[in-house]
């Protein structure tokens, strides 16, 4: 059996604790037999107050060994102690996998487990991350990373893909789908994945400029003029363009050309279908102009997507 020990502080988030450990609970359900020995436990045992304000039951540390050890975010502040530090190396030199949840990684890094590795964290608290752990690369826009047997993820709900892709890992991927299926969640995100979506990045206010990207999103495939998306969203071809680039900040051309960059990506990260194909799926007239179209939003082309979700997912 596997032995997965979550080690939490106090001030640690309820949700990073709770996303994978109901993730690796429900593989007996999947699986139909229980492959997993999960263990709350903390420095000293007893009950942990979360930032909540409500506690949950602990199991000291002492000398238990895991084949898992996950660290769980939360309040940075008060990982960071003498004697959770201390328990963090001891379990992390033992343990066959190490991972940690949102925040929990600055605890990780304090072992100095992070050292030369890739890592990632909630987006909010990456920079701070790599300030105080310089020999640390932190890639904040990432959902989760694996590298070897070190895993780091995202906050919240990232911690569950953090799970489905250790449960793949472990049982196949089979098990993993079964499990996201219980959990009611999509299948686990590559790790590559942006914490952040395109629709969420331009976050319009009204519901006429939603439902114009809305559509966008759901017709990249077809040409997508000015015209059609302002019909869509029942406004003038003037209100609308004076509307989007107030609400967005950019113009609706700009707009769907990150739309389809997003879809394209995804499906990069997801499978091995041929760029040219994936290009023309996603409403690129050829190959070209998505690889133009992602070094200008991303910095690098299409191809060099797939090889950084198979790192991140330690293939």
């Amino acid at each position: 059996m596997h032995r997965i020990g979550f080690f939490v502080c106090r001030g640690h988030d309820a949700l990073d604790l709770a996303g994978p450990l109901s993730a690796f609970n429900q593989v007996t359900v999947a699986a139909g037999h229980n492959p997993y020995d999960l263990c709350v436990i903390s420095q000293s045992g007893g009950p942990v107050v979360g930032n909540t304000g409500l506690p949950i039951e602990t199991r000291p540390m002492g000398k238990r060994t895991f084949d898992t050890v996950i660290f769980v975010g939360g309040d940075i502040n008060p990982m960071q102690t003498p004697e959770n530090i201390a328990a963090a190396k001891k379990l992390g030199a033992r343990a066959l996998r190490v991972a940690s949840v949102c925040t929990g990684a600055f605890l990780l890094a304090e072992t100095g487990l992070l050292d030369g590795l890739r890592a990632t964290t909630h987006w909010r608290y990456a920079a701070q991350l790599q300030s105080g752990f310089p020999r640390t690369r932190v890639e904040g826009n990432s959902i989760y990373i694996a590298d070897g047997r070190i895993w780091t993820s995202a906050g919240i709900a990232a911690g569950i893909d953090l799970a489905l892709a250790m449960i793949e890992r472990d049982m196949g991927a089979e098990i993993a789908h079964a499990v996201a299926r219980l959990l009611v969640v999509p299948y686990r995100r590559p790790g590559g994945q942006s914490q952040f979506s395109a629709m969420s990045q331009m976050d319009p206010v009204s519901d006429r400029i939603r439902i114009a990207l809305n559509f966008a999103r759901e017709h990249l495939a077809e040409a997508l003029p000015v015209e059609r998306l302002a019909d869509a969203a029942r406004l003038s071809l003037r209100q609308f363009g004076r509307a989007f680039r107030r609400e967005t900040g950019e113009t609706p051309a700009k707009a769907v050309e990150r739309l389809r960059v997003e879809a394209a990506r995804l499906r990069l990260q997801d499978g091995s279908e041929p760029i040219e194909q994936i290009a023309l799926a996603v409403g690129f007239t050829d190959p070209e102009r998505m690889r133009r179209a992602f070094i200008k939003l991303h910095g690098h082309p299409p191809q060099s997507i797939r090889r950084e979700s198979r790192l991140n997912d330690g293939r």
